[in-house]
C-alpha cells in the first residue's frame, strides 16, 4: 500500500512559517487540497481553522505545535515526518451544530468543534431559559453566559469556566454556565451527546446576547439550538505516546 501523500499548511506566526519552510525542504509534499493527510503547523486555534477548512474532504489532520498551548497538536520535530504520520493513531470527533434566530428574524447555522457559547453583550446580565430534549430544565438562568462543550473542547474555554473535563469516549457534552448569579448553586450539567439543547434569551431587547460557534459569532440572538452533528466526522492523528485521549486524562491531574 503506498504511503499517504502529505500536504502542509501553517499559521501566520514566525515559528509556524519557519517550520513550513523547513519541512518543505526536507519532506515530499503536495498541495493540501490534493493530500491524503494534511499536516497543520501552528497552535490549537489554527488546528480548529484547519479542521473547518478541510471538513468537507474528511481527510485526517496531523498537527505539530508551533503555537502556544498546542493541546490538539503533536510535538514539533522535523525528522521522519512521513513515518510519524504513518504510525499515528486516529481520534474521531463530531462537531456541534448551532442554529440561531436573531431579534431581526434572521436564521443561520454554524459548526463548532470546541464549544458553542452565549455571552451577554452589555453591562446587563443575560436571562436565559434552558431546555433539553424538549423539557425546560431552568426557567431562568441569570448569568454572563453559558456554553455547550464537546469532549475535545472541554479543556479549553469550558475548563476556564470551571466546567468538567470529558474523556473522548464518554459520549457526553458539558453544559457550563459562565458566572451564574441565579440559581447560585447551579454549576452546570453533563448531557448525553445525543441531547438537543435550546437556549431562549429572555428580555432580549434590554439584555442582548451573542452566540459563538468556535469563531463564528451571531449577535442579538433570541433562540439558539445546539446538537451534535454526528453525520460529520473529523479525523485527528496523534503520536502513539501522546494521543488526545491521554492528554485529556492527564489534564485532570495537573496541579
Amino acid at each position: 500500500m503506498p504511503a499517504p501523500t502529505l500536504g502542509l499548511v501553517a499559521a501566520g506566526n514566525p515559528e509556524a512559517q519557519a517550520a513550513f519552510e523547513a519541512l518543505g525542504r526536507t519532506c515530499d509534499h503536495v498541495p493540501p487540497e490534493q493530500a491524503d493527510v494534511v499536516v497543520a503547523l501552528g497552535g490549537d486555534g489554527f488546528m480548529i481553522e484547519t479542521l473547518h477548512r478541510f471538513m468537507d474532504r474528511g481527510v485526517p489532520i496531523y498537527g505539530m505545535n508551533r503555537g502556544t498551548v498546542g493541546f490538539l497538536m503533536n510535538r514539533y520535530r522535523e525528522n521522519n515526518l512521513a513515518a510519524r504520520v504513518a504510525a499515528a493513531q486516529e481520534a474521531v470527533l463530531h462537531p456541534l451544530c448551532m442554529v440561531t434566530e436573531t431579534a431581526g428574524g434572521a436564521a443561520s447555522e454554524a459548526l463548532a468543534i470546541n464549544e458553542v457559547s452565549l455571552l451577554r453583550e452589555t453591562r446587563y446580565a443575560s436571562h436565559l431559559r434552558i431546555s433539553v430534549d424538549g423539557r425546560t430544565r431552568l426557567e431562568q438562568l441569570v448569568c454572563d453566559g453559558i456554553m455547550v462543550a464537546t469532549p475535545a473542547g472541554s479543556t479549553a474555554y469550558n475548563l476556564s469556566a470551571h466546567g468538567p473535563i470529558l474523556p473522548l469516549g464518554s459520549h457526553l457534552l458539558a453544559l457550563t454556565p459562565i458566572c451564574a448569579f441565579r440559581p447560585r448553586r447551579w454549576r452546570g450539567a453533563l448531557l448525553p451527546e445525543s441531547a438537543t439543547v435550546i437556549i431562549e434569551v429572555l428580555d432580549a431587547d434590554r439584555r442582548p446576547v451573542s452566540a459563538t460557534a468556535d469563531y463564528t459569532e451571531v449577535r442579538d440572538v433570541t433562540r439558539v439550538e445546539i446538537r451534535q452533528q454526528s453525520e460529520t466526522t473529523l479525523r485527528l492523528l496523534f503520536d502513539p505516546e501522546h494521543n488526545l485521549e491521554e492528554r485529556i486524562i492527564s489534564e485532570q491531574f495537573l496541579p
